[in-house]
């Protein structure tokens, strides 16, 4: 069997209110392996953005194990962690995040240009993943110029652009209308089967989730 893309073992999170310890994470033990796409569902509260901000390395104070494509992130300084996020993951926000001042094609470029790669071939690779998606005729339109389902389109292929592993993706739909939301779902599925990576995405809605290759639920910091 091939090296699980992410494997946690024992992670625990705490955040401390005063005299009051909250225990977010309690041993969980997750395993992704490549090309599956995983639903993390669990209700508004019981720790599926804390789970995704540790699993893509994105604030210390945990405990417990975190292995990316075998590397074990909790021996890593902070080049280190950040050379995998690079390298290892892409991200995709309920909100889009897209910087206002730059196009589409430009948002999907510029992660392309921070890894290394040559510009012809970074515009080249932009236009085929928002092609993808539907957006070969707004690559030029700022987000202000786009719709929601628009901008979320766009991150998607933002998050897709260096060929990632993983995708970590929190609520990636929440901020759209049903009828967007399952639209931009399925062409984020059928994106990120084609391009061969592996998923992890936070949701609370069961009909999503059940669209995903596995469900895994998190309930009061566990895994269940």
């Amino acid at each position: 069997m091939s090296e699980p893309v992410l494997l946690t073992q024992a992670l625990e999170r705490s955040f401390t209110q005063g005299d009051v310890t909250i225990d977010v994470l309690r041993g969980v033990d997750l395993l992704v392996q490549p090309g599956e796409i995983v639903a993390l569902l669990g209700p508004s509260g019981s720790g599926k953005s804390t789970l995704l901000q540790a699993v893509g390395l994105l604030e210390g104070g945990f405990r417990g194990s975190i292995r990316l494509n075998g590397e074990e992130a909790a021996r890593l300084d902070d080049e280190g962690r950040t050379r995998l996020r690079r390298e290892l993951l892409g991200f995709v926000y309920q909100f889009h995040h897209l910087l206002p001042e730059f196009t589409a094609v430009e948002n999907v470029v510029l992660p392309q240009l921070v890894r290394g790669a040559e510009p012809a071939a970074a515009r080249d690779r932009a236009q085929q993943l928002l092609g993808a998606l539907g957006l070969s005729q707004r690559l030029d339109h700022r987000p202000s110029k786009l719709s929601g389902g628009e901008q979320q389109r766009v991150a998607v292929a933002r998050a897709l652009a260096n060929k990632p592993p993983l995708v970590l993706a929190d609520e990636p739909t929440g901020n759209l209308d049903e009828h967007t939301a399952d639209l931009v779902f399925a062409e984020f599925l059928t994106l990120v089967r084609g391009e061969g990576s592996a998923a992890l995405v936070a949701t609370h809605n069961e009909r999503i989730a059940a669209k995903m290759d596995r469900v895994v639920r998190l309930h009061e910091g566990r895994l269940q």
